[in-house]
């Protein structure tokens, strides 16, 4: 008789489960969790950019700028402290990382100038990669056969903390000041940083080569793996879209139409954060190998959703809809891409992660001005015909993707 055989049944599935994921279920929880805290800190400012504006005595465009530059940050922390993921032991650089981000929040809560709130944001910006060395951290944990569920899985943990943390920011800043929202997040930081260093286990690097040939090396994996500057860009074009939608409705809703409070802002991006229950079906697909043709859907639905919210732009529910839409569709294709993405080279994950977020968040970071620009220029129809134009750009492109021998590109497939 085995020693599980006197087990409950409940307790023989759940250590059989661990046993073929092989990652408990506390850890993938908790890396979800921590994913979610640390990349919302890129979010916190998007729904009260109209309270920062009249603070600072700033223009919309301005205001904007917050946003760009905070992303501008990550993709600095993606190609410069992401790749020692591969080169030093995670649990130390995730420490070091958010003890700084949280220096960086207490600046931007005690800011008391533009400029001082837009380079601490900058910092904190690109210290929150952590995010990006938690989930290579997961994949690499991960057998091959549950990879894509598992990265599924803790990508709903990051999806979700971009998303509620638009609802948190509202909701704290109606209920006591905009200042409260980043010196908040600081605490959960500090917290997060000690939790981390007691609970995760300690992981080898992957690498001893110099940190200059480390950086080097994630230029070259550019360069000899077409599939990751390919994923790179369409995740980019979706990126900018996502980006254009939520750094400009908070205007539209704050404005004449609807007159929505701060906490209005934060619970209709609470409707949105619907969109993240697609993310572990979206690591379900990847796992049946329907990387390629969901990709292409979720360009069309992306598209789609830019014309209901421009149609409808005066139909709170339509906006909603369109919300959700484009936040499944966004959620979809980046869990579809980093799983493709991760096939290329296991030793090399996390400066492959690195490449593939820097480059989708320089579109992030245009979609952000654009969509400011856009907004300014042609008011909500400019942003959605804005919105709908990049994802219909990536379908295009992905009707490029090349065939031999009417066979998919190996690279391409994944």
């Amino acid at each position: 008789m085995s020693q599980s055989s006197g087990l409950p049944t409940s307790r023989r599935t759940k250590i059989s489960a661990e046993a073929t994921q092989g990652v408990p279920g506390w850890l993938v929880a908790l890396l979800a969790v921590a994913s979610g805290m640390t990349v919302a800190n890129l979010y916190y400012a998007q729904p009260i950019l109209s309270s920062l504006r009249d603070v600072f005595h700033i223009s919309t465009a301005t205001a904007g700028v917050l946003i760009t530059l905070t992303q501008v940050g990550y993709v600095i922390g993606m190609l410069f402290l992401v790749p020692l993921g591969d080169r030093l032991e995670k649990r130390g650089l995730i420490t070091a990382l958010l003890s700084v981000t949280t220096f960086a929040l207490v600046t931007a809560g005690l800011a008391t100038s533009f400029p001082v709130l837009l380079v601490a944001l900058t910092i904190s910006g690109a210290t929150s990669v952590v995010a990006q060395i938690l989930v290579p951290f997961a994949a690499s944990l991960a057998p091959d056969h549950a990879r894509g569920r598992i990265v599924g899985r803790v990508m709903s943990g990051l999806l979700a903390g971009i998303l509620l943390s638009r609802t948190l920011s509202s909701f704290v800043a109606e209920v006591s000041s905009w200042r409260v929202v980043f010196l908040g997040s600081a605490a959960l930081m500090a917290v997060l940083a000690v939790t981390l260093r007691a609970t995760l286990p300690r992981h080898a690097p992957t690498t001893s080569v110099p940190y200059k040939e480390v950086l080097h090396s994630t230029v070259t994996l550019v360069r000899t793996h077409p599939a990751l500057l390919r994923r790179g860009l369409y995740q980019a074009a979706m990126f900018g879209a996502f980006s254009a939608f939520w750094t400009t409705v908070s205007y539209v809703l704050t404005g004449p139409h609807f007159h929505y409070s701060s906490v209005g802002v934060g619970v209709f991006a609470l409707i949105g954060a619907a969109g993240a229950v697609v993310a572990p079906l979206a690591g379900h697909w990847a796992d049946r190998r329907l990387t390629r043709p969901m990709t292409g859907a979720s360009f069309a639905v992306a598209a789609l959703a830019f014309a209901v919210a421009g149609f409808g732009q005066h139909s709170i529910v339509l906006i909603a809809v369109a919300a959700v839409l484009i936040d499944m569709a966004v959620q979809t294709t980046l869990i579809l891409g980093q799983h493709a993405v991760y096939q290329l080279d296991p030793n090399a994950r996390a400066r492959l992660n690195s490449a593939f977020i820097a480059i989708f968040f320089i579109g992030g970071a245009l979609g952000s001005q654009l969509g400011s620009i856009a907004y300014r220029v042609g008011d909500w129809s400019g942003v959605t015909v804005l919105g709908a134009a990049l994802p219909t750009l990536a379908l295009l492109y992905w009707l490029t993707e090349h065939r031999t021998g009417g066979r998919l590109n190996a690279q391409d497939s994944e």
